[in-house]
């Protein structure tokens, strides 16, 4: 009887546990899909209804949107400034990631986190720094501001560490004996490079490329402060189109045509990666790089870190010396001011849009945390059909307007109940541009975790929570570290989707930066940079424990 009812018993306590597995695997689906069909298809496809179906003729948006010689130029300037924007961007940042990932040099690591600085920073805190470099009064004496020059330098100086970080990265496990064998049999070192090293780095290329043209392609903050108006991308014609015309229509209609556009460009790089892919050996990164050992490679180090010091250094070195500057003179006033709600056109000090900040972007991050970690669970131990759906379904906010998603919100919950003036909306929409980074930074982490060691813990008697509580969670902790700070750095410098949700009352960083550069006044222009100053003091120390956190460097960004 006592064998009997061990067994009874063991066989309630499996089944259980097999119970418990299907719960926690089936929350692991429904929370992730859930909060994607609510936070996002519903608000998305809310806005696209209404703006629609606001017209007796649906689909004369859409003709209005190729008719029109203005829209067309909005959609042809959008594309080539894209295409021009990354070519500027591989050709300047190239020879950068080849010193990072091909020497070794003192404080190599500190000027690789600080290089990645840029990337995470709010577009308008970019478009504020080359503002206080070219702008009317900047301090070059030359004014290119409403000029596509600011525009293309604008763009190169945000995602030069893309290029660095996922060329270089591949390029930093290139085995370099295959171009030395080339160089060796009498290859000229140009002619090793294309014939060897650049067909081994297309993937790369490709990836790094595609990434840039996406950013710029939906560029909204730094066309915003730099064109003027003057020049627009889609995104910005779609705010334009809602704020100024109240043309829910056409800005639908534009919407419906970035979002074909997006997936279309993502299509077409998977599709570039499943033909070039090529089965190569890899080598460690740390046997890969040295010391220059000569006058010629370090003047090549040196001149290569020369240029990007200066390039990404000064807007921000200039934006700090302005916003300690008032009437010609240094001063902390634009500092000091910030704490005076009485002359402020923000209504409210512009010290309480810090205070907004920073809590809005520890909600997005744990809701970003919460959910990408549970997807990341899908995807990485479900393989298969389910894997890759889910993994586009998660990429898909990035690839639609922040605008588009911020009105979505205001149109979707204003019933049943009625939460536009809700402050959650906020982080509910940086979380959604958050999740893909957690994601992407957690998923391969979890893919090397050995399946062998959670299976030892149910032989062992534990529950599937418990498993992964004990084996999972200590192993991508450091990684979901890393994903806080990417999710908490990406909510800080929303702007797009925020202009819509924010209320006067409650602005945050971006929000009342843009609201302060449109206002005249020497003061206003001096707290502008000064919050400026403040968001990307915030930001850095953010990617800086990033980059204490990081483990190891896979080539990916």
């Amino acid at each position: 009887m006592g064998r009997r009812d061990a067994a009874v018993t063991n066989a309630t306590r499996a089944q259980r546990v097999d119970g418990a597995g299907r719960l926690l695997r089936s929350l692991a689906v429904g929370i992730p899909l859930v909060f994607l069909i609510v936070v996002f298809l519903y608000p998305l496809a809310s806005i696209l209804i209404t703006g629609l179906s606001g017209d007796a003729r649906p689909l004369a948006a859409f003709g209005d949107v190729f008719a029109k010689p203005s829209l067309r130029g909005v959609a042809w300037f959008t594309l080539w400034q894209a295409i021009a924007s990354t070519l500027l961007t591989l050709v300047l940042a190239m020879p950068a990631a080849y010193v990072f990932a091909r020497y070794e040099f003192p404080g190599r690591s500190l000027l690789r986190a600080a290089v990645t600085i840029p990337f995470v920073l709010p577009t308008l805190v970019v478009g504020s720094a080359f503002l206080a470099v070219l702008g009317p009064n900047g301090a070059l004496g030359i004014d290119l501001s409403s000029t596509i020059w600011a525009i293309l330098l604008a763009h190169v100086f945000y995602n030069y560490a893309v290029i660095v970080r996922t060329v270089g990265g591949l390029w930093a496990n290139l085995d370099p004996r295959l171009e030395e064998a080339a160089r060796i049999l009498g290859a000229g070192r140009w002619t090793a490079f294309r014939t060897i090293t650049l067909p081994l780095l297309r993937p790369a290329i490709a990836a790094a490329s595609s990434i840039v043209f996406l950013f710029t392609f939906t560029s909204f903050g730094v066309i915003l402060v730099l064109g003027n108006l003057e020049f627009r991308t889609i995104e910005v014609e779609i705010w334009r189109q809602t704020m100024s015309f109240l043309n829910l229509p056409v800005a639908a209609a534009l919407s419906v045509l970035q979002l074909v556009a997006v997936s279309l460009i993502l299509l077409a790089y998977s599709r570039y990666q499943e033909r070039r892919a090529l089965e190569q050996s890899l080598a460690p990164a740390s046997s890969t790089s040295r010391k220059p050992q000569n006058a010629r490679e370090w003047w090549v180090v040196g001149g290569t870190l020369s240029f990007t010091a200066i390039f990404l250094g000064t807007p921000l070195a200039i934006l700090a010396e302005r916003s300690l500057r008032f009437g010609g003179e240094w001063s902390l006033a634009a500092y000091t001011s910030l704490g005076d709600g009485a002359d402020s056109p923000l209504f409210v000090p512009a010290t309480r849009a810090i205070g907004n900040s920073l809590g809005f972007a520890l909600a997005a991050m744990a809701i970003a945390l919460v959910v990408g970690i549970l997807a990341s669970t899908v995807i990485a131990y479900k393989r298969g059909a389910v894997s890759t759906w889910f993994d586009l379904l998660l990429m898909l906010p990035l690839g639609t307007s922040a605008v588009t998603i911020g009105f979505g919100f205001l149109v979707a919950f204003d019933s049943p109940i009625d939460l536009r003036t809700s402050p959650i909306l906020i982080p509910l929409a940086h979380s959604l541009i958050a999740i893909p980074f957690v994601v992407r930074t957690v998923v391969p982490v979890m893919r090397t975790i050995r399946s062998r060691l959670r299976e030892a813990a149910r032989v062992l008697g534990a529950s599937p929570l418990r498993a992964w509580r004990e084996v999972d969670l200590p192993l991508i902790a450091r990684s979901g570290l890393v994903a806080a700070g990417f999710a908490f750095a990406i909510s800080l410098g929303e702007f797009g989707a925020t202009a819509f949700l924010v209320r006067p009352d409650r602005p945050t960083l971006p929000v009342a930066i843009f609201r302060l550069l449109g206002r005249p006044g020497e003061l206003n222009f001096g707290r502008a940079m000064a919050l400026s100053t403040i968001l990307m003091v915030l930001t850095a120390v953010s990617i800086m424990a990033i980059e204490r956190f990081r483990v190891g460097d896979t080539g990916e960004f």
